[in-house]
């Protein structure tokens, strides 16, 4: 398969959460060239759903990619970037993609014993499309409902052929973070007369910082990051209305729960001081993704006999997946696969090498067939 020109075609068409709609018809167009004998497609909103017979099936293993991108000018450079400008797969969703349709080829070329269902999930970056695909799939097409499943993620600062996971916690619980505050604006020579929500703001950001230092057990983790404060229009006049946007990072649904508890106090807490309304917005929340130790184990023992794989064990990460949601309800494994980019996750430069585009739909082949 041309799978280096199926990954350009891809990057030159990024579309973010449920807006992948040429991004889908391409993979409807590319998947309707295969041999149709053995296959079952399926769409669910921007996505679709392609199971695989196997020669004899005993369960039904599952194979979840996602396919948005994110509103990112890219800077690439390259010769086949995107088209759509302010768009980027800057989150390897491209690679993601394309390994999977590697990956369905190879099922239909080589059948496997038991069935494979491949997952083209739209929204990973918000708001969001795992948990309502995944309830899709249990009350209209439980017949498509893996017993297990799988995903990886590339990881641009690990060489093509690595390969890394880890049993249990391996992405943290996140949620999105807006809060937006309204006061009373008015002539900068006339503060008493107003209510300042610059002031207000800054305050607010201040006392965020306390959440997790003072309030999260220091033998847990967790993260709160304010990442953009914007208030008012011009300089000489009060900010009748601020917003803070950040994210929340925990390793526990516990902590989630208490920091936004916290969060909420001290909101209420600004609305007295500083006589104003104070709203708050969670926008995306995701599940931790919990590897299961089995499932986890054997894909490492797998890899690491595997000529030209180098299985690792990974740390647990900060990071946020919505692949939570099906390794909730459905044993499940995440990993981590090598691309060797000198610019990171969401970097606007990202360019991972494709390489990885011939290596792992065999390797995963190899994975399930043993499974």
């Amino acid at each position: 398969m041309e799978l280096v020109r199926i990954r350009r075609a891809l990057h030159q068409i990024p579309e973010i959460g449920f807006q992948e709609v040429k991004t889908q018809a391409y993979l409807m167009d590319i998947i309707s060239q295969f041999p149709q004998e053995r296959i079952e497609l399926v769409k669910w909103r921007t996505g679709l759903a392609v199971k695989v017979r196997g020669d004899n099936p005993t369960k039904l293993i599952g194979w979840r990619t996602d396919m948005d991108a994110l509103a990112i000018m890219e800077e690439t450079e390259l010769e086949f970037q995107s088209q759509h400008p302010g768009f980027m797969h800057a989150c390897g969703h491209d690679i993601h993609m394309t390994i999977a349709i590697g990956l369905l080829h190879k099922l239909i070329d080589e059948p496997i014993q038991d069935d494979v269902v491949i997952l083209f999930q739209p929204a990973e970056e918000g708001p969001g499309g795992a948990l309502p695909f995944r309830e899709w799939l249990k009350t209209d097409k439980p017949d498509f409902l893996p017993d297990c499943i799988y995903a990886l993620h590339i990881a641009p600062e690990l060489p093509v052929g690595t390969v890394g996971t880890r049993s249990g916690l391996l992405f943290a619980n996140t949620s999105e973070l807006f809060i937006d505050l309204h006061g009373k604006g008015g002539h900068a020579a006339f503060p008493h007369l107003t209510e300042d929500m610059a002031i207000a703001a800054a305050s607010m950001l201040m006392q965020l910082q306390t959440v997790v230092s003072r309030n999260v057990n220091p033998m847990d983790s967790a993260v709160l990051t304010i990442g953009k404060l914007s208030a008012g229009t011009v300089q000489n006049i009060i900010a009748e209305h601020a917003r803070l946007e950040g994210t929340i990072r925990t390793l526990t649904s516990e902590s989630m729960s208490q920091v936004k508890q916290r969060i909420e106090a001290i909101c209420r807490a600004v609305e007295q001081a500083n006589n104003c309304q104070v709203h708050i917005d969670y926008g995306s929340s995701y599940l931790e993704v919990k590897n299961d130790e089995t499932l986890a184990e054997n894909f490492l023992r797998y890899a690491s006999q595997v000529k030209g794989i180098q299985a690792m064990q990974s740390d647990a990460a900060m990071t946020g997946e919505d692949f939570g949601y099906f390794t909730e309800q459905i044993p499940g494994v995440m990993f981590w696969a090598g691309v060797s980019s000198a610019y990171g996750l969401h970097h606007s430069k990202l360019n991972p090498d494709e390489q990885v585009l011939e290596l792992m739909p065999d390797f995963l082949h190899g994975f399930f067939l043993k499974s």
